[in-house]
């Protein structure tokens, strides 16, 4: 078998071998054996990210989160294990650190989205100790549920930067497991909870405030929107944040925590940035509904790193892989694009150890529950849970990254 060194042009490259990737190279196998297919990714272990925020809240093993990359490539995919520098769509070719450029007929960019760490001063430094942690993180998750086991009073602080992130529901799930685990210790009355939330509502879907504001009122929790965190100072256990007003005006609050639970800001990975591919805030610039290049129809973007105005969720990269699988082949073909993408997103809102209101949506906020008949997805349910903590990861594994699109087709076509 030729190496991907030795292959001149492949028919579909694609950039970026996280969960949109591998995910969109194995359902386009599936449809097509026949293709010469790259994935581009340096690195090698894979994470199924939604689970840290069931490990902060001591509900899920870290260690099962993590799979090495090579065991996951579909059969027949050649995987370029290096570094994307940059995109020349121009001529049809991808810039890697090591080597000459990959060059394609057909191109998916699937970056994902890129946790800026250092742009919060002195998180760092911090991270992982003196109270300060994040179940963005493989590493610190485990963190969180350590600081929750043992703090027994004083006061635990949850961020949220400014959209767009991961999963726009994960901040205030790690604040509601983390409530839970107090109450049932007796001990939450004695501590004192904020979410400083950079944004001016507590979830984009207005739908699910109400069901949601129930756990807040329950656990007692002050909610701040508005407010966005600018600094750290681990020793010292204190935190800056900067709070607009009304007016628009900004001023600076500092606050003291005994625990810091940090969401970093997140935005598109460097090679994209100014990139001919990317729209002016550095996201792949794709129709929303056909996932399609707005400037080179050889070219399409799918996951966190694409423009669609979606919720930015695993969920919604296991719909936009069949949009892009179809619409990609159809283009290949010189055919009318067959399939919309719809918006989908689904963001489990873990409110308690037991219980989530499932919150899928799609483009304006429109729910889309895909089991309307079996979970109220406007109420917490124990159903529910059981999707998140079993049979998800699954479905992750087993049918998501191997091509099987069980439930993954939009609901409108």
């Amino acid at each position: 078998m030729p190496t991907a060194q030795t292959i001149d042009q492949f028919d579909v490259l694609i950039a970026g071998g996280g969960a949109a990737g591998i995910g969109l190279a194995a359902s386009l196998k599936v449809r097509e054996p026949s293709l010469k297919i790259a994935i581009i990714e340096p690195s090698e272990v894979h994470y199924y990210q939604p689970s840290w925020t069931l490990v902060g809240g001591g509900a899920f093993n870290v260690k099962d989160s993590r799979r090495q990359t090579e065991s996951l490539i579909p059969k027949g995919i050649h995987w370029i294990k290096d570094k994307i520098t940059g995109f020349n769509p121009d001529a049809n070719e991808v810039l890697i650190e090591h080597g000459s450029p990959i060059k394609y007929k057909q191109l998916a960019i699937a970056t994902g989205l890129k946790s800026n760490w250092g742009a919060i001063p002195g998180l760092v430094e911090t991270l992982g100790k003196n109270g300060v942690t994040s179940n963005y993180s493989f590493e610190f998750s485990p963190y969180t549920w350590e600081l929750v086991k043992n703090l027994k009073s004083g006061k635990a602080i949850f961020t949220q930067p400014p959209m767009p992130i991961k999963c726009p529901g994960a901040p205030q799930k790690a604040m509601y497991l983390s409530c839970y685990e107090w109450q049932k210790q007796g001990n939450l009355g004695k501590i004192e909870v904020e979410l400083n939330n950079a944004g001016a509502a507590l979830f984009g879907v207005a739908d699910f405030v109400p069901p949601l504001m129930e756990y807040v009122k329950k656990y007692k929790a002050k909610l701040n929107f508005n407010t966005n965190l600018v600094s750290v100072n681990g020793a010292a256990k204190k935190a800056i944040f900067a709070v607009k007003d009304a007016d628009g005006n900004v001023s600076h609050v500092e606050k003291s925590f005994d625990m810091l639970h940090v969401v970093p800001p997140q935005g598109p990975q460097d090679c994209l940035k100014a990139s001919p591919v990317a729209n002016a805030e550095g996201f792949v610039d794709v129709d929303q509904f056909t996932l399609q290049h707005t400037r080179y129809p050889n070219i399409f973007g799918l996951g966190d790193c694409c423009s669609s105005p979606n919720s930015k969720t695993a969920a919604a990269a296991r719909k936009q892989i069949v949009v892009v699988a179809e619409n990609l082949l159809a283009a290949k073909n010189n055919l009318p694009l067959p399939t919309k993408y719809d918006g989908y997103g689904s963001c489990p809102l873990t409110v308690e150890r037991g219980k989530i209101v499932l919150a899928e949506f799609g483009f304006g906020g429109k729910l889309l529950p895909t089991f309307p008949w079996l979970i109220n997805p406007l109420k917490a349910t124990k159903l529910a849970w059981i999707l998140k903590k079993d049979v998800l990861p699954w479905l992750y594994w087993n049918a998501m990254l191997k091509g099987r699109e069980w439930l993954a087709r939009p609901f409108e076509n």
